[in-house]
């Protein structure tokens, strides 16, 4: 007689011990990102430089003296208009910029402030490297673009970023348009992700289904300003985003949000 026994597979368990958050802090009509695990911390944006002062009172709310990471995604005032205000608040311990070609290196007030800035508070001003793994306690955040050295919108030159916390993993991409997210799907860095941040404000020129047929999103994070101009999101994106997910956050309704992660789940709350 032939016996069978069954044993019940245990489940692996991804727990780090360690809590990520991940702040996506409402800006109105603009992008900005505070990342947090391990005592260590990135601030992915600022928004535009009348958002900085909010901003700044946030994170001193949370108890932020120090950013060891900051990262200005692309010379765009909407995600770094007053990050010469946070390099004069905050210890910070590098900032990484995006590497641009000489023709689109902007001459605007508030990119040669965030320049003087740096250079008057002694913070090294770092280009970004894909491939690059920076460590936030059990958290780690690879950088997956830019992967050229030139692009024609300036949006493309956009930093991106995947954090990975346990089986827990959220993908950041600036304001990439479609030119920058299929050289991130070709580059084999990507893979199913928990929660994607929508390229570009859920711009119809972002998110395109390349890219999330790939990333497969569990949940989505849309930065954008209540009533803007832009049409942001567009109802495109929106239709490419909700056949993946209908877990989907905005700041124009929602507020600031924050996703906490122990590395085996997510949880989300909300300001409204």
């Amino acid at each position: 007689m032939l016996i069978v026994l069954a044993f019940k597979q245990k489940r692996r368990s991804y727990d780090t011990g360690e809590t990520l958050e991940v702040h996506f802090i409402d800006v109105g009509q603009g992008d900005c990102t505070f990342i947090t695990c391990g005592g260590e911390s990135i601030l992915i944006d600022c928004g535009e430089e009348d958002a900085a002062d909010g901003v700044i009172a946030y994170l001193h709310r949370l108890g932020v003296r120090r950013l060891d990471h900051v990262i200005a995604t692309h010379p765009h005032s909407d995600h770094m208009g007053g990050m010469y205000k946070i390099m004069e608040c905050f210890d910070v311990g590098e900032a990484i910029i995006p590497h641009l070609a000489d023709k689109d290196v902007p001459t605007a007030r508030y990119f040669e402030e965030f320049l003087d800035s740096c250079a008057a508070e002694g913070v090294p001003l770092t280009e970004a490297e894909v491939g690059r793994v920076i460590t936030l306690g059990a958290a780690e955040t690879e950088i997956v673009a830019p992967n050229s050295p030139e692009y024609d919108d300036l949006n493309d030159y956009s930093v991106s970023v995947l954090v990975r916390h346990g089986r827990d993993s959220f993908l950041l991409t600036g304001d990439a348009e479609e030119t920058s997210e299929a050289e991130m799907v070709q580059s084999g860095r990507l893979g199913h992700v928990t929660v994607c941040k929508a390229g570009h404000h859920g711009s119809y020129s972002s998110s395109t289904q390349e890219l999330l047929d790939v990333i497969k999103p569990e949940y989505a994070v849309i930065s954008c300003g209540a009533g803007n101009s832009y049409g942001h999101p567009h109802a495109s994106a929106l239709r490419r985003i909700e056949a993946y997910t209908d877990k989907i956050y905005r700041t124009d309704e929602c507020g600031t949000i924050v996703f906490q992660s122990g590395g085996d789940g997510v949880s989300v709350r909300t300001e409204r």
